[in-house]
């Protein structure tokens, strides 16, 4: 089969099932059609695919890791990887919003909140509404890295709440997002899913990036941002999120996978031309291609455990998730790197898909939680055994 860059494609982890399934199918197609000739216009002019994004919720793509009883598919978040790893094949910045939409899904999901639920949830899944994380800052403080940046204060019906988060990816006025801030009576924190349209809430410019300009990625500012308590997913919510860590951190894997699978792709094609001088290179694309097979593989095999998010899961499980991540990382970074050494002066190109895909991998390994971040978790859930 060919890819929309016209790179042969083998099945993702060397004959997985999953390979032919109807919506894998037709999200192809659409990449093909729909997002394939934006790329440029994505990566250096920072647009966002919107229209993209609303085709992938009304093809299905983001309901996989929901369950039925809230209108989804009920397949599990092995789906939701399989979904972001196949866009992210092609487009980092569009896989990275897909996977911001789909976990805002799993907090919703996942959440206190009837109104979310019923209201606003099955419009993230089918695209009507499209939604960001904003959960960098709090994975940070609750890892010991930084402070939370928001606070909450108490009120009839509800919280008010001040202060602002510098970069949140998904996000419009007309968006969703989660948000995370620190009551200032007791020192707890509350977690909430709320749109960027709250009066008191103003969003800006989040900066220029070497990467993923197209991911509508916007500052956030509350100033005396009154937020009702249906849009309260939890309070207080430290045992949610650590609840929900393994299903955030997991289907990150998604669009590292799949830049790693079009690093490979692409390295197998300059060896067309070059593979006689190539051939001396210390990473060649089997090799990556087989450590990508074995990281599918773990990868999966943990999402089916996680499923929807409804069912209990053994207690260690974070630590393989964390483990999976950084293997995503600095697998991202390795074949990133070897492709621009197959791709030789060809890589120099500006705007060339090597130096993109480049680019794109130390976003991999930057996003929260980055690689430092993961292996800090790590060595503190060794000390502690």
């Amino acid at each position: 089969m060919q890819s929309a860059q016209g790179v042969s494609v083998n099945t993702p982890d060397g004959g997985d099932v999953s390979y032919g399934d109807p919506l894998l199918v037709t999200l192809r197609a659409a990449i093909a059609q729909d997002l394939h000739p934006y790329l440029q216009r994505i990566d250096v002019d920072g647009e966002y695919p919107e229209a993209f994004m609303r085709q992938v919720g009304t093809q299905g793509g983001f309901k996989q890791g929901t369950s039925t009883e809230f209108g989804g598919t009920g397949r599990g978040i092995g789906w939701t990887i399989r979904v972001v790893e196949e866009i992210a094949k092609e487009c980092l910045s569009t896989g990275f919003i897909t996977w911001c939409q789909t976990v805002c899904a799993w907090y919703v999901q996942n959440g206190e909140s009837q109104y979310l639920k019923e209201q606003v949830l099955p419009k993230i899944i089918t695209g009507e509404i499209l939604a960001g994380t904003g959960l960098s800052n709090p994975m940070k403080h609750f890892a010991g890295i930084e402070n939370i940046r928001i606070t909450a204060q108490r009120c009839q019906e509800g919280y008010i709440l001040n202060g602002g988060i510098p970069w949140v990816s998904n996000i419009k006025s007309e968006h969703y997002f989660a948000v995370v801030a620190r009551c200032i009576e007791d020192e707890s924190y509350i977690m909430a899913v709320v749109p960027g349209n709250l009066p008191g809430l103003s969003l800006g410019g989040g900066g220029h990036f070497i990467a993923l300009e197209g991911s509508s990625t916007l500052s956030c500012k509350f100033r005396n941002t009154f937020v009702p308590s249906h849009y309260i997913l939890a309070s207080p919510c430290n045992e949610f999120i650590a609840n929900i860590r393994a299903g955030f951190i997991l289907t990150q894997t998604g669009f590292g996978l799949g830049l790693i699978s079009s690093c490979v792709e692409l390295m197998k094609r300059t060896n067309d031309a070059k593979g006689h001088v190539n051939c001396f290179l210390d990473d060649q694309a089997e090799d990556i291609e087989n450590d990508l097979h074995r990281a599918q593989h773990d990868v999966y095999a943990l999402a089916d455990e996680l499923g929807c998010g409804e069912q209990v899961v053994r207690s260690d499980i974070i630590k393989d998730v964390i483990q999976a991540r950084i293997i995503a990382s600095e697998l991202s970074l390795r074949a990133a790197q070897a492709l621009m050494l197959h791709a030789g002066a060809s890589g120099y190109l500006l705007h060339s898909i090597y130096e993109r895909k480049l680019r794109e991998s130390y976003f991999v390994a930057i996003v929260t939680p980055a690689l430092k971040h993961l292996k800090k978790m790590l060595h503190e859930m060794q000390v502690r055994q």
